[in-house]
């Protein structure tokens, strides 16, 4: 795409994304027909911005400075990409909204089939114990136990850690929906 050198010493507490480019249609994507402040960013783009403000604690007041030849100045690049950031990512964390439901949801769901089969796993070794004895009984008991137990293994994972990192994401475009825009002109 471009030189994307990291960023310079910065203010304490700013956290600053830079990004150099030959000229400002290299932010968007090149399929998307919509207007420069509806189209999407560019995946290199998106990816790179997002990779930075994923290095920041997903709070931190964030700055997008976006190096331009003094040419695309005629473009009016900082009302552009102001809106066009804020509009990509504010999508963006919306579908990292949606994806937290979806896994809290499934998570939900999975744990009402997880727990009826425990149930049923339980239940069947009482009858078990009484109908045979011995090693084998002992085997075929401890097996429904933990068999029950498995069954509980993917619900309480969605429930518990599978949540978090689109939790972690929505934080993370929500941040780099606000973030302060600068376009900084080069000869």
């Amino acid at each position: 795409m471009t030189d994307s050198t990291p960023a310079p010493a910065k203010p304490a507490g700013e956290a600053r994304i830079e990004l150099r480019l030959r000229e400002l249609a290299q932010l968007f994507d090149s399929f998307d027909p919509a207007p420069f402040h509806e189209r999407d960013l560019d995946r290199s783009a998106e990816e790179f911005i997002v990779s930075w403000a994923l290095e920041y604690p997903p709070n931190a007041p964030l700055v997008f400075r976006l190096h331009l030849p003094r040419d695309q100045q005629r473009l009016e690049p900082e009302r552009v990409v102001k809106d066009a950031i804020r509009n990509y990512f504010t999508y963006r964390s919306g579908i990292a909204r949606l994806e937290v439901r979806r896994t809290l949801q499934h998570g939900r769901q999975s744990l009402l089939v997880g727990m009826s089969f425990l149930i049923v796993c339980m239940g069947l070794r009482v009858p078990w114990r009484s109908l045979v004895s011995g090693e084998w009984s002992r085997i075929v008991d401890e097996g429904l136990l933990i068999l029950g137990w498995v069954a509980m293994w993917k619900p309480l994972e969605l429930l518990l850690y599978d949540w978090w990192p689109p939790r972690r994401k929505k934080r993370t475009y929500d941040n780099l929906a606000r973030m302060r825009v600068e376009v900084v002109y080069a000869d």
